[in-house]
């Protein structure tokens, strides 16, 4: 069902009363972050009362991920994990790295050290998350799925004091239906966010303690995936692939990864650089591109689909970092900015920020200051610093970022500059305004063939009389400034179809901006790279989204 950017009237709710939870720690998010940390703050101290709490259905339903992982802090952190694996989990084997043209390729020669993946492992992060947390439970942590954070509470100081949990059984217009249920509040000594890329939690704290007063803009990919069963005999398990170039103009970030699993299964997808400049890109038309490259779509014809989604990627690196602690709560994992762009991984660095802030909560007393300076001296951060101007070397181009990224890895980041990563949403150009590529996107012969079959695989849900979780501040730009000066690249850089401009003679300029609020992957593309920055993410009723399978 299709939905207006506005309901059409609000109702006027007194405020409820709510139950109260009392924890000595909320953790926000049961990604790898956060849930290696309420592991490693119960092994520190079993008397600490940690709480977890995921918005998704059931853990790892929202978890999106390549993923190819470093092993070492996970084997710091569950020692004895090779003798009980997670469902997916195929040692790496080969490496390949490509340069694609329309018609064919070639295979690099050599593939760069930070992405040679001897000694690492192929999993589903969705599967690994949901193996992980009922190791967290067994050591009492309380996780709670299905519930999500809409809001932080604060003291009169401004102290972060807990998270409120968002009401259930809300109409679209405000009304209560039946059966609804006020949110919760939880309150803790110290609240911990590891919502991951794009917390839109982390997202207002940043702008009210100005945690970014001292760091670059934040910056970030979309990366769009999917797992594949294919016919017996095609997949040699471990083998990893990634390319570059093609359908990715050189002026385009952009890269693809196809990993082998077990069981005759392939997970592949293709990451697009939100700073990208053309208004007319399309990122998931981009991937169905790829899919259909001479050297992918043998491998894949006779398959099927098994599921498939979207998520932003955090890649601004070291320069962007945010300070990560505030009265009363951290950052920690990719809603920090840890992830290693070079790598293409974060996994690592997500389980490492989260023991590194369990030890130190559990070694002062659970007081969140002092934690910023000791991520920054830790291992996560001199991983970050080594890599940092490789990928805004590629703002000047492929070529020059290749040639960047090769002095840069070999002099180990010691460089005596910093290049500067700049908003994702400043970065497209208008209409008319440069010569753009011609994308010239392809027949795509394999499934699906459009995005509303892809949002079909991400099996998302939402109650279509739900409140629309994507507010568009001035739907008057839509259709006036935004239509002349970029096209309304909403309607492009969203995976899912939310965005429409449809026709209608009772708008005021003839059309409007319609919603389709039930579509929508949680990737928060929009929030990051609307031109306006008009389009704010906020989490729909807990449960809500999408249903990932093994990604």
């Amino acid at each position: 069902m299709n939905q207006p950017a506005e309901p059409a009237t609000t109702v006027d709710v007194p405020e409820p009363e709510r139950d109260v939870m009392e924890y000595d720690v909320v953790t926000v998010g049961a990604g790898p972050a956060g849930l290696a940390f309420a592991i490693r703050l119960k092994q520190l101290n079993p008397d600490i009362s940690v709480c977890v709490i995921e918005k998704s259905s059931t853990i790892g339903a929202h978890i999106l991920s390549g993923a190819v992982i470093e092993p070492g802090p996970l084997d710091a952190l569950l020692p004895g994990w090779r003798d009980n694996p997670p469902p997916v989990c195929v040692p790496a084997g080969e490496d390949e790295l490509w340069y694609l043209t329309k018609d064919g390729g070639r295979k690099f020669p050599i593939v760069p050290p930070g992405m040679r993946n001897h000694g690492n492992f192929i999993v589903s992060l969705g599967a690994m998350c949901a193996w992980l947390a009922p190791q967290a439970e067994a050591l009492g942590v309380e996780i709670y799925p299905g519930f999500s954070a809409a809001q932080t509470l604060h003291a009169a100081d401004g102290r972060v004091t807990g998270v409120r949990i968002g009401d259930m059984g809300i109409a679209r217009d405000g009304s209560e239906k039946a059966g609804y249920t006020a949110g919760i509040d939880i309150h803790a000594k110290v609240t911990v966010l590891a919502e991951g890329a794009r917390g839109h939690l982390t997202k207002r704290l940043v702008k009210r303690f100005e945690l970014d007063a001292d760091s670059d803009p934040q910056a970030y990919s979309i990366g769009i995936k999917e797992l594949w069963q294919l016919p017996a005999g095609r997949v040699t398990p471990g083998k990893i692939v990634h390319s570059l170039g093609w359908p990715a103009d050189n002026n385009t970030y952009g890269g693809s990864f196809l990993y082998h699993l077990e069981n005759d299964q392939v997970a592949l997808g293709y990451v697009s650089g939100l700073d990208y400049s053309d208004p007319e890109y399309r990122p998931w038309e981009a991937f169905q591109q790829w899919k259909n490259h001479p050297t992918v779509k043998p491998l894949l014809e006779g398959g099927t689909i098994l599921s498939a989604g979207a998520r932003a990627i955090v890649t601004g690196g070291w320069q962007s970092l945010p300070k990560v602690e505030m009265p009363g709560a951290l950052l920690i994992g990719d809603t920090a900015g840890l992830l290693n762009v070079p790598k293409i991984k974060g996994t690592h660095q997500a389980i490492r920020s989260g023991m590194l802030a369990a030890e130190h909560l559990a070694a002062g007393d659970l007081a969140a200051e002092g934690y910023d300076a000791k991520l920054r001296e830790s291992d996560a951060m001199r991983e970050l610093r080594a890599v940092r101007n490789i990928k805004p070397g590629f703002k000047k181009g492929l070529w020059f970022g290749l040639a960047n990224a090769a002095l840069e890895t070999a002099l180990g980041g010691h460089t005596p500059w910093t290049l500067k990563v700049t908003p994702d949403w400043s970065s497209l150009d208008r209409l008319g305004g440069q010569a753009q590529p011609d994308r010239d996107y392809v027949k795509r012969d394999l499934a699906p063939r459009d995005r509303l079959a892809g949002v079909y695989f991400a099996a998302t849900e939402h109650d279509e009389d739900q409140p629309v979780h994507l507010l568009v501040h001035d739907t008057e730009v839509c259709v006036t400034r935004c239509a002349e000066e970029y096209g309304n690249p909403c309607t492009r850089f969203c995976p899912a179809g939310v965005y429409e401009i449809v026709e209608d003679a009772q708008a005021a300029h003839g059309k409007r901006l319609q919603i389709n609020a039930a579509n929508c992957v949680h990737c928060k593309t929009c929030d990051i790279k609307d031109p306006y920055e008009i389009i704010t993410w906020v989490t729909p009723e807990g449960g809500a989204g999408p249903n990932y399978q093994n990604l």
